[in-house]
C-alpha cells in the first residue's frame, strides 16, 4: 500500500540510511565529472595530437557556454521539470558522450594501423607528437579537432543538468548530503589526476602508450556514469532519510519530487495537489531569492572566477620548463585536485568553518591576490613554490565552495530551496565561464609568456 504524503514524520535524526546517502551523494558527485576531469587529465594527449590548437584553453571553452546556456533555461524553468527525470537523462548524456569520445580515440588509432603502417619505419626517427599529429591531420586534424569539441559541448550540458538538479534535488536534505556530492564532485578530478600518473609512469616507455591511458580513463568514466543511473535510479528514491526530505518537500509545495515518491512508494493525494498549489503560489520567486542570497551568488561566481582564470590553461601552457618536465603540469593538476578535494571537507570541522557572510566575501575577494602570485612564481620562482601555490588555490576553492552551498539554502522551504540550488549553480557555471575567458590574457602577445 502506498503512503501519502505528508509533513508529520519522523525527524530525520531517527531514520535510517544516513550514512548509505552520504556515499551515494559522494558516488554521483565523483560520476558527475569523471568524464570531464578525465579530459582534463590526459591534457597531454590532447597537446600530442592537437599541438597548435590549444586544447586544454579550447575545450574548457567549449564546455562552458553549452553549461551556462542549459543551465540558464533549467534554473528559470526549475518548478516545472520533473527532479528524477532530468538527473537520470544527464547521467544518460554523460554516458553516450563519453563512448562517442572512446570511438573518436580509437578512430585516430585505426587509422594510424591502416593508413601509416607502411611509413612507421620511416617516422620512428620523429618525435611521437610529430607521429600522432601526422596520422590525425591526414584525416583533416581540424575535423577530428571539431568532433571532440562537439563532444565536450554535450559534457557541457551533461554537467548543467546533473549539478544544477542534484545540488537543487540536495539543498532541501542535510547539509552532509550536499557537502559529499561536491567532495565527490572534487574526488573525480583527484582520482583521476593519480591515476593519469600511474598511467604515464606504466605506458610512457610502451607503444602507443598516450592511448592506452586515455582508453583506461574514459573505460573507468563510462563505468562509474553508468554505476550513477543504476544508484539514483534504484537505491537513493529508497532511503528513508531521502523519502522523508522529499514528502517534506512535497507537503511544502514541492512539485519537482513526485517521480521520486512515485519511484519509492509514495503517492500524492488529489487533495494534497490543491494543497501544493496553493503553496506554491505563496513561496518566494526567483527574483526575490535571487536578491536575498545575491552575496552567495556572487561568492561562488568570484571564487571560479580566480581559480580558472589559472587553472588548467595557464599551468599547462605558462609555467615553463622545470626538473619534472613532462611531468610538470600533470602533478601540478594532481596537487590542485588533491588539495581541492581536502578543502570541501575542511567545513566539518565547524571550529574553523566559515560562516559569516562578510567573512565569505573577504575571503573569495582575497583569492585575487593570487594572480600576481602566479605570474611572478611562473616568471621567477621555481616549481616548489608553484606546487605551494596551486595547493592553496585548490584548498581555498574546495573550502569556500562547501561553505556557501551548505550555508545559502538554510532557512527556506523545500521549492524555495530547490530553485535555490539551481541559481547557486548558475552563478558558478557563471564563474567558471568567466574564469576560463580570463585564462586567454595570459597568452597575449603570439601565444608567449
Amino acid at each position: 500500500m502506498s503512503n501519502a504524503v505528508s509533513s508529520e514524520s519522523p525527524s530525520p535524526t531517527r531514520l535510517k540510511g544516513k550514512f548509505i546517502g552520504i556515499l551515494v551523494c559522494w558516488i554521483l558527485g565523483f560520476g558527475s565529472l569523471i568524464a570531464w576531469n578525465s579530459l582534463m587529465s590526459i591534457g597531454d594527449y590532447y597537446y600530442a595530437l592537437f599541438p597548435n590548437y590549444h586544447p586544454s584553453r579550447v575545450l574548457t571553452l567549449v564546455y562552458q557556454p553549452f553549461a551556462l546556456g542549459t543551465i540558464l533555461i533549467l534554473a528559470y524553468n526549475e518548478a516545472k521539470i520533473d527532479t528524477r527525470k532530468r538527473i537520470l537523462a544527464g547521467f544518460t548524456l554523460y554516458t553516450l558522450s563519453t563512448l562517442t569520445l572512446i570511438l573518436v580515440c580509437s578512430a585516430f588509432v585505426i587509422f594510424w594501423s591502416i593508413f601509416c603502417s607502411p611509413f612507421q619505419n620511416l617516422l620512428f626517427f620523429f618525435p611521437t607528437a610529430f607521429q600522432l599529429d601526422l596520422a590525425t591531420s591526414g584525416t583533416g586534424g581540424i575535423g577530428n579537432y571539431i568532433g571532440v569539441c562537439a563532444i565536450v559541448g554535450c559534457f557541457g550540458v551533461g554537467d548543467a543538468i546533473v549539478q544544477g538538479g542534484m545540488t537543487g534535488d540536495l539543498s532541501f536534505m542535510c547539509p552532509e548530503f550536499i557537502q559529499s556530492f561536491f567532495s565527490g564532485l572534487a574526488a573525480s578530478g583527484a582520482a583521476t589526476s593519480g591515476l593519469r600518473l600511474m598511467a604515464k609512469a606504466a605506458f610512457e616507455n610502451s607503444s602507443n602508450g598516450l592511448h592506452k591511458g586515455v582508453m583506461l580513463f574514459l573505460a573507468i568514466s563510462v563505468l562509474f556514469e553508468f554505476l550513477c543511473i543504476l544508484l539514483y535510479a534504484f537505491i537513493f528514491p529508497k532511503l528513508p532519510i531521502v523519502k522523508h526530505y522529499r514528502s517534506k518537500a512535497a507537503a511544502e509545495g514541492s512539485t519537482t519530487v513526485a517521480a521520486d515518491l512515485a519511484a519509492a512508494g509514495i503517492e500524492t493525494q488529489s487533495i494534497q495537489k490543491a494543497d501544493n498549489d496553493a503553496k506554491q503560489s505563496e513561496r518566494l520567486s526567483n527574483k526575490q531569492l535571487f536578491f536575498q542570497n545575491i552575496d552567495y551568488e556572487l561568492d561562488l561566481c568570484l571564487i571560479y572566477v580566480a581559480t580558472l582564470s589559472i587553472f588548467p590553461g595557464f599551468l599547462y601552457e605558462n609555467t615553463g620548463t622545470h626538473k619534472l618536465g613532462s611531468w610538470y603540469a600533470l602533478v601540478l593538476i594532481a596537487m590542485y585536485n588533491v588539495w581541492d578535494l581536502i578543502g570541501r571537507y575542511v567545513p566539518l570541522i565547524e571550529k574553523i568553518k566559515l560562516k559569516s557572510r562578510k567573512g565569505l566575501m573577504i575571503a573569495t575577494l582575497s583569492r585575487f591576490l593570487l594572480v600576481p602570485c602566479f605570474y611572478f612564481t611562473a616568471k621567477y620562482g621555481d616549481q616548489g613554490w608553484m606546487i605551494f601555490l596551486v595547493s592553496f588555490l585548490g584548498l581555498t576553492n574546495g573550502h569556500l565552495t562547501v561553505c556557501v552551498m551548505t550555508a545559502a539554502p538554510k532557512g527556506y522551504k523545500g521549492p524555495e530551496q530547490n530553485a535555490l540550488g539551481n541559481l547557486l549553480v548558475l552563478f558558478l557555471l557563471c564563474g567558471i565561464c568567466s574564469g576560463v575567458a580570463l585564462d586567454w590574457l595570459w597568452i597575449i602577445g603570439n601565444g608567449k609568456f
